[in-house]
């Protein structure tokens, strides 16, 4: 029998809305614990939430944003959250395309996370993939000067449609260059998944592109 889903908060509950943001704006919303004005990162898609807990650790004095899709990961993430002393997190349940569209300005994003978004292998499926080129000039539009956008896939076919769609974004340079992607990045620290894959052998694939004047 599967175990029952807790929905109780231990604590701050840190998830917010669309709506919320859209009334209040983000700096409302990370007060009191960060002071405007705000320095955000944004984590797409932050699935277990290792990863996302691990950039809020390392950066006290930075607003973390996670955007998920999935209504049951944002509250696993917030009961895990609310354990901790992290005030400079805020969780999202909805899609990476409409938190661009809605909840972010231009040159609001000091960088931006994609980890391991699902590659939907088969053919048919290509168009559901999160990189694509109106996603990419999104994040172009929204990095401030400088910003990074950071993607990591283990899927080969991907990585090359990853590769193709960054290449041809004119607002971001490659900073792996000459490189198109790394297969390891010193210091990073892995995903759940990521570690899984290491072990299997798969190949990883890491991007890193920043925002450029123009």
């Amino acid at each position: 029998m599967p175990r029952r889903l807790k929905l109780d908060i231990p604590g701050p509950d840190r998830r917010v809305t669309p709506d919320d943001v859209l009334a209040k704006g983000w700096a409302a919303l990370f007060a009191p614990d960060l002071a405007s004005p705000l320095r955000i990162v944004l984590e797409i898609g932050f699935g277990r939430g290792e990863f996302l807990l691990d950039l809020a650790r390392r950066a006290p004095e930075v607003a973390h944003v996670g955007v998920e899709v999935s209504r049951k990961r944002v509250l696993k993430q917030a009961r895990r959250l609310a354990r901790t002393e992290l005030g400079n997190l805020r969780l999202v349940h909805g899609t990476g395309e409409q938190a661009l569209a809605d909840l972010f300005g231009p040159a609001s994003l000091e960088a931006v996370w994609i980890n391991f978004s699902d590659p939907w292998p088969k053919k048919r499926h290509h168009r559901r993939r999160l990189v694509q080129a109106p996603l990419v000039a999104a994040v172009a539009d929204r990095l401030v000067r400088g910003g990074l956008l950071q993607v990591a896939t283990d899927d080969v076919p991907y990585a090359e449609q990853i590769d193709a769609v960054l290449a041809a974004e004119s607002r971001l340079e490659n900073v792996f260059a000459p490189s198109r992607w790394l297969a390891d990045v010193p210091g990073r620290m892995p995903t759940a998944y990521e570690l899984e894959w290491r072990a299997e052998g798969r190949p990883l694939h890491f991007f890193a592109y920043r925002r450029i004047a123009g």
